[in-house]
């Protein structure tokens, strides 16, 4: 039985060129290509069934990688998802993973490698040991972390989203302005923001605090 496989990249020679690659490994059949997750959420309709396994480009127009991650694994949960990327980055990785995906592979993966990641993903569900060489828990569980405060950093969240200065914050908070500028640095960074304006729409658009 053969294993069925659709790809999504919207760089047509990079598209077709895989395509012939893995449509050469011994077992393996493409059944859709596409250029972008719209596309290929379209083409996965007029399928008997789903493929085995899914390869989409991060990004892509009109759908990128993690859009469409979701939308397929909603219709077709059975669907192993594998991200492919020309980067490695640990914010892209992290979203590709939340979104589903079961393995992120670099596009300059050795053929040999890519069969056998092919291979393991279909027995197995997962590939860790891929050319990207990411522990995955370790950035799940840093992307986790940086979305908790501890009860000091809410307070101080809560008063920033104040008219109070940084000076009557850390009078009101019993500690040095220093300390209230390790609050600042902290929370600027596990909001991803640069400025106290920032903070602020952040902590609403999240609803860590009311105002």
């Amino acid at each position: 039985m053969k294993i069925h496989i659709g790809i999504a990249d919207d760089h047509q020679l990079f598209l077709k060129s895989l395509s012939l690659l893995i449509g050469g490994f011994e077992g393996f059949q493409i059944v859709a290509e596409a250029m972008n997750g719209k596309e290929m959420l379209d083409k996965l309709q007029l399928l008997p069934t789903p493929p085995d396994m899914l390869l989409l480009d991060v990004n892509m127009p009109v759908m990128d990688g993690a859009k469409t991650t979701e939308a397929v694994l909603k219709l077709y949960p059975g669907v192993k998802v594998i991200a492919l990327s020309m980067k490695d980055n640990d914010a892209t990785i992290v979203e590709m993973l939340k979104a589903g995906c079961c393995a992120y592979l670099l596009k300059d993966i050795h053929p040999t490698e890519l069969e056998k990641a092919l291979r393991e993903i279909y027995s197995t569900g997962t590939y860790y040991n891929d050319a990207a060489n990411v522990n995955y828990r370790r950035l799940l569980l840093q992307s986790e972390q940086k979305q908790t405060l501890t009860e000091r950093e809410h307070e101080f969240l809560t008063l920033a989203c104040s008219d109070l200065t940084y000076k009557a914050i850390a009078a009101k908070m019993n500690v040095t302005e220093r300390t209230v500028d390790g609050y600042r640095e902290i929370l600027f960074n596990k909001l991803n923001v640069q400025s106290r304006t920032g903070m602020v729409l952040e902590a609403l658009r999240r609803q860590l605090v009311s105002l």
